[in-house]
């Protein structure tokens, strides 16, 4: 059987690497690569702002007792939820999300503004609960992938539950999800009572490929020639990389694939094939998650259970062909280039059908609203132009007076 080798692409070089040689990589610390935007997948975050703001908001209404607040006490939280308009301005421009009325605080109080949510969110949730069921067993694979590339397949729950969004947990993961599967999952102390831990509980071998390796054989099955699992390395039009950088990434593309999934607690931290480790584990998260992104600071917090060094996220930028690292809206997030095309995510997630379904809940309180400001204006202009009509009446009737008088003066 014979053994394809990863493509090296003509912008790295103009001929392959024979894996068999014994390379002499350069030390990572001295290579440096200088951060280039890419409009286009800083457009792929742009585009889902409004979204994600108003998801903040029904979180944060949701979060209430009751699933009920007073709009002023989350008027006084728009900074937390980077809400850069007011609360009432935010509803009247996003209808379909809440219902108002009006009731006391306290029973002696006078009655204000309550928000609530509306029957159309209460149908979007059960579309949602719907979906997360159909895709049970896709989540629970999830989970266990994330504790499987742990350092002693353990994590911590207060970070899981940081994540949660990011990979499309449930908000109840931990109390309805992890119990059904104890064959998969210990679940160590009690969330929110100090510190507890996730344990992975069984090892399945079918969970521990990646998506470079699952590829990697999906492709052997096609060919009939084995391929060697590597990544996909492609640098976006109009960025070069120096000479000694292309003939280092050319070199470390030529190391052998080390997958997240086994045990790498005998690699050295500067070594070569611990950056392949890492990137590699970086890869697997950024395709486990649903947008193909992950803020950096949310990477970070995992640092001890990954083994990533203090300076991980300088790999990002040295790997431009593999990541982007977005600095849009003042927060660095690492995005996975392979799965967009410009800004379309075109590797998408099961669990998107959920953000899919919210934004078309938007989208229609967007449009019932365009309608609504539609009919006022058609209003407004029909009382102007009566109104235009009754002065030109009154101007006529006044003109025929004045006319009249003059009649019988002379």
């Amino acid at each position: 059987m014979l053994l394809k080798p990863h493509p090296i692409y003509s912008h790295l070089h103009n001929s392959l690497v024979n894996p068999k040689i014994n390379i002499q990589i350069k030390s990572i610390s001295s290579l440096k690569v200088v951060w280039r935007k890419d409009q286009k997948l800083d457009f792929a975050i742009e585009k889902d702002k409004r979204y994600k703001v108003c998801a903040r908001v029904v979180k944060e209404v949701l979060n209430e007792p009751g699933q009920v607040i007073p709009l002023r006490y989350l008027e006084k939280r728009r900074e937390r939820l980077r809400l850069n308009v007011r609360v009432k301005t935010f509803i009247d421009q996003n209808p379909g999300l809440f219902d108002t009325y009006y009731d006391k605080i306290k029973p002696k109080s006078e009655p204000v503004l309550f928000l609530r949510v509306s029957d159309r969110l209460r149908n979007f949730l059960e579309e949602e609960k719907r979906i997360q069921l159909e895709n049970e067993g896709f989540i629970v694979s999830k989970l266990c992938k994330l504790l499987m590339m742990a350092k002693d397949k353990v994590l911590s729950v207060d970070k899981l539950v940081h994540v949660k969004r990011e990979f499309g947990f449930p908000n109840d993961f931990l109390v309805n999800l992890v119990p059904k599967y104890p064959h998969y999952f210990r679940l160590v102390g009690f969330p929110g009572e100090g510190k507890s831990f996730l344990e992975l509980v069984e090892w399945n071998p079918d969970l521990a490929k990646s998506v470079i390796v699952q590829r990697a054989e999906e492709e052997s099955r096609f060919t009939g020639i084995r391929v060697r699992p590597n990544f996909n390395y492609k640098l976006p039009p109009g960025f070069f990389l120096r000479k000694e950088m292309r003939e280092w990434v050319r070199d470390w593309l030529e190391l052998d694939y080390i997958s997240p999934y086994v045990d790498a607690s005998h690699l050295d931290q500067a070594s070569p094939e611990m950056e392949k480790r890492t990137v590699g584990v970086f890869h697997e998260l950024l395709s486990l998650s649903l947008f193909k992104r992950i803020p950096v600071p949310i990477l970070g917090k995992f640092n001890e259970e990954y083994r990533f060094s203090n300076n991980f996220s300088s790999a990002f930028t040295r790997h431009s062909g593999i990541f982007y690292m977005s600095l849009k809206g003042g927060i660095k997030t690492a995005m996975l280039r392979e799965a967009y095309k410009d800004s379309e995510l075109i590797d998408r997630d099961p669990l998107l059908e959920i953000k899919d379904r919210f934004v078309g809940l938007l989208e229609k309180g967007w449009e019932d609203r365009a309608e609504q400001l539609k009919s006022k204006r058609k209003v407004m202009v029909k009382n102007m132009e009566m109104l235009e009509l009754e002065e030109w009446d009154l101007d006529g009737q006044e003109s025929n007076e004045q006319a009249d008088r003059k009649d019988l003066q002379e």
